[in-house]
């Protein structure tokens, strides 16, 4: 048993302490010499530095429980020497001998290099959106934000649409339900285009303003190959003295190429919108053809991209109701809008619409 491997002390002065632990510490180093493999060296663990049973523990209660009072300290220390030594024997075993191998398994060859975790990639419309904005940027324009659920005043009534015309129709807008107690300005809607935030810049803004507003927008649109009722555009706004459309055609040639090339061609020709005057849609060489004509640009050479054109004085006038600076008599601008979805969709050579939101990783894997 334990208790008679340990021998009992009959005399507590310095010859007797170092025979009884000398005889203790030559247990430890003939069971530590006898060691082989991991249970083995656990086992030798639990035997002496066990809490509850172990050879230290009950050396500790028989020893210094019996010992005289001058002698606790001397005991003391000659306890603590041979704790240190069975440690020592502990570490020496755990860390040599049959179990090498299993060590060796679990290290870490530090020279290799580590395992890259997947971090994933920006989803094409995020690319696209940031490749447009990026454009602007470099042009001096900075990024106008503003709410997905607007007012009829900010998305309609101050961009001069008239209150019968046809995009305030539920056709055509998502309104907020139970609106019909509020005045007609004040009822909710999801933003149809990211406009509004063209008069929340300028009603906080004076002039010279150069903004580009990337954003979400949605329409009552039914959804096909290419349409969806939530879709993103990129709408920009300058206003200074002396702005003219040939700085609008020469800023959105300039943003063309610098998109899809610098062999693209722009040209403009008369459209209508009801917050610029003139009006233009602008259309692009085709990027599939270089202009020759093919089934991409039905035969044309061209494809229609944005819209664009000065800003109306209606929308100035109605800035000036809380910015006095933008009277259209002294100041003039430029604002155009593009559809983030049908650029992304000639960039990537997308035929669906549809498959930017479907969440298909076959697909989305294509642009990581």
């Amino acid at each position: 048993m334990m208790n008679e491997e340990i021998p009992n002390l009959t005399a507590f002065d310095e010859a007797a302490l170092d025979k009884a632990f000398g005889v203790v510490e030559q247990q430890a180093r003939e069971a530590a010499a006898a060691l082989s493999g991991g249970e083995a060296v656990e086992a030798f663990r639990l035997q002496w530095l066990g809490r509850k049973q172990g050879r230290l523990t009950e050396i500790s209660a028989r020893w210094l429980k019996v010992a005289p009072p001058e002698a606790k300290k001397a005991l003391g220390q000659k306890f603590n020497a041979l704790k240190a030594v069975v440690e020592g024997l502990l570490d020496e075993a755990a860390g040599a001998g049959p179990n090498d191998a299993a060590l060796a398994a679990e290290a870490i060859d530090i020279t290799l290099p580590g395992t890259r975790r997947l971090t994933g990639a920006e989803h094409p419309i995020t690319r696209t959106l940031n490749e447009i904005t990026s454009v602007f940027a470099a042009l001096g324009y900075s990024v106008g934000v503003g709410p997905e659920v607007e007012t009829d005043y900010y998305n309609f009534e101050c961009m001069n649409f008239p209150p019968d015309h046809p995009a305030r129709d539920t056709q055509d807008t998502l309104v907020v339900a139970n609106q019909d107690r509020r005045p007609q300005r004040d009822r909710l809607l999801l933003r149809t285009h990211t406009s509004p935030v063209q008069m929340r810049t300028m009603e906080t803004q004076p002039p010279p303003v150069r903004i580009v507003i990337p954003g979400k927008v949605h329409r009552n649109d039914a959804a096909d190959a290419t349409h969806s009722p939530i879709f993103h555009q990129v709408e920009g706004l300058c206003v200074d003295t002396n702005i003219t459309f040939s700085d609008l055609k020469g800023t959105l040639d300039h943003a063309m190429k610098a998109l899809f090339g610098s062999a693209v061609k722009t040209r403009f020709y008369p459209s209508f919108f009801p917050f610029t005057e003139p009006s233009a849609d602008v259309q692009i060489s085709c990027i599939f053809c270089g202009g020759k004509g093919c089934g991409k640009c039905k035969q044309s050479g061209w494809i229609e991209l944005l819209g664009c054109g000065m800003v109306d004085p209606a929308v100035f006038a109605f800035a000036a109701e809380k910015q006095p600076a933008y009277d259209p008599k002294k100041i003039s601008g430029f604002a155009f809008g593009m559809g983030v979805e049908r650029i992304a969709m000639m960039k990537y050579g997308i035929s669906e619409i549809g498959s930017f939101y479907a969440g298909d990783m076959r697909f989305l894997g294509q642009f990581a």
